[in-house]
């Protein structure tokens, strides 16, 4: 069956009718970005730190706000997407906001066609892993393209969420990687009544899964950290318990809904 899908095609449409609904809403608040507002937030500045002056590569960054983010926080910065209407908003949105930013336009396992470099920092966060098959191959990604001693910087949602459908408490979907996930929806995370119908293919990648496919290429983790809360409003039935940080009414604490991974390349591997 996964051989059967084209799930790069199919995500690339589905990202693309996504990304104009994205930068009118007000969710990405895109005017207030454009006027100086920065849109990383506080989990993954205190784990990338002080970034001035140093090379990231941002993958799958959408539109490019957190790419340009990093470049206004001192970083040279280059974000890569699957998307080709993401990337070309992106680079219109560096020119608005005087950006340097370099944008690409590439599924995360071609990347090598694209870019020859390696880097200070790879980052990447947020609903990112779930639309790739094959983590070793991500992970190898990752290794390539950074320096030795370089940073890995990761924050995602937590696996646990990727369980329920659409009735939250009832896991609907394994833990573990059983396979690849079809699902439809009529609107967008960033706005529920956008008049677009989405088909997508993803798969739930386990915190074993992830940490192992990093250290079989040479990452040592530093630190891995769960949080019992998301910091946007992305998912149904959530509330705000607190300025900017959110979790489903009927849950509470009870789960951890983000996980974060900072890992650095071993030195003797070039």
């Amino acid at each position: 069956m996964e051989q059967d899908l084209d799930y790069k095609e199919i995500n690339k449409k589905s990202w693309n009718q996504r990304t104009d609904a994205h930068l009118g809403s007000d969710f990405y608040k895109n005017d207030s970005f454009i006027n100086g507002r920065n849109s990383l937030k506080d989990i993954e500045l205190d784990l990338l730190g002080d970034i001035k002056g140093k090379s990231i590569l941002h993958l799958q960054c959408h539109f490019g706000q957190d790419t340009i983010s990093l470049n206004r926080l001192g970083a040279i910065s280059t974000g890569v997407d699957l998307s080709d209407r993401s990337i070309e908003k992106a680079k219109e949105l560096a020119t608005i906001t005087k950006s340097d930013s370099t944008f690409i336009c590439s599924d995360v396992y071609e990347l090598p066609n694209h870019l020859d470099k390696q880097f200070d920092i790879v980052f990447t966060s947020y609903g990112v892993i779930e639309w790739l098959p094959d983590l070793d191959k991500w992970a190898n990604i990752v290794s390539r393209f950074l320096k030795p001693n370089g940073k890995f910087v990761f924050v995602e949602f937590h696996p646990m969420i990727r369980m329920f459908g659409n009735d939250i408490g009832k896991f609907d979907y394994s833990y573990f990687n059983t396979g690849p996930i079809l699902e439809t929806e009529e609107g967008t995370y960033a706005d529920n009544s956008a008049p677009i119908s989405l088909e997508d293919v993803s798969w739930n990648h386990s915190i074993s899964e992830v940490i192992n496919s990093l250290i079989s290429k040479n990452l040592e983790v530093n630190t891995l950290n769960e949080y019992d809360y998301s910091l946007s409003n992305c998912f149904a039935g959530m509330e705000e318990f607190t300025p900017n940080k959110f979790r489903f009414k009927q849950l509470g604490n009870k789960i951890p809904m983000l996980y974060s991974i900072v890992a650095t390349k071993k030195k003797n591997n070039s």
